[in-house]
């Protein structure tokens, strides 16, 4: 097969909600040169008036569409997949998670990098981490989902705070203002690292900040999640401005 002009070293395949407009130029940013990510997009119809109800309801089916989304991608000949939506990664604990990644990968033939596992590594690599707060723009009935999983993964989850969004299109209008509010909110002596789920929630550069001035990791999961698909492909490229993780490690 003749190498991409652009993708020579790698190409990537993005998945995500064709709702989210965030997580595409958060992994742009941190894109080595020679790498291209090529974005397949889930279709979601943008729930209104959202509730605990409607919020599970809506990720599920954005989990039953991705199949058709990962078939899309496969056809540019990606080398490795990125998950671009977290919610429907931690359904079930980690054997959600992990029916969920060989679902995926069952199917492409190629690794996938998926959120709630891509924090769990993130969060092992820092080190010495086990008391967690989480922030999302989720409702209560979805962070419950993401409890469970971090607690299968040894964790104590501390404190969460679910932002509760009415739309899926609005988790992306949430600002700088109210995530800075909401970490500071869940932050206490009593947590070792702050982890921020949703990958509609512009937050790569806020956590980046709020690592220096709270003094412990804040992993936002963009960040986690493609740094996992650079450390997993083999990529050692470290990028200064968007935290610890894509600074050190």
């Amino acid at each position: 097969m003749s190498r991409d002009v652009l993708g020579f070293r790698q190409k990537f395949g993005v998945i995500g909600p064709s709702t989210n407009t965030i997580v595409q130029p958060d992994f742009e940013a941190m894109r080595p040169f020679g790498v291209t990510n090529h974005y397949s997009r889930i279709f979601t119809p943008d729930t209104q008036a959202m509730s605990n109800e409607s919020f599970i309801a809506g990720a599920k089916l954005i989990g039953q569409n991705t199949l058709d989304a990962v078939r899309s991608v496969l056809t540019c000949a990606p080398d490795h997949l990125v998950m671009g939506m977290s919610a429907v990664t931690f359904f079930d604990g980690k054997k959600g998670a992990d029916a969920f990644q060989k679902e995926v990968e069952d199917l492409s033939g190629i690794g996938i990098s998926i959120g709630s596992h891509s924090c769990t590594m993130a969060l092992n690599t820092y080190g010495g981490i086990r008391r967690i707060a989480i922030l999302s723009p989720y409702w209560p009935a979805m962070n419950e989902q993401v409890k469970l999983y971090f607690n299968d993964m040894g964790f104590d989850v501390v404190r969460d705070h679910a932002m509760q969004a009415r739309s899926w299109t609005g988790i992306a209008a949430f600002t700088t203002a109210q995530c800075r509010e909401a970490l500071r909110l869940i932050d206490g002596d009593d947590v070792d690292a702050i982890i921020q789920v949703g990958t509609n929630l512009s937050m790569v550069r806020l956590a980046a900040a709020a690592e220096m001035w709270l003094g412990k990791p804040v992993i936002a999961i963009n960040t986690a999640t493609y740094w996992h698909a650079l450390r997993t492909r083999g990529f050692t490229e470290r990028f200064e401005g968007m935290g610890r993780l894509l600074e050190e490690f």
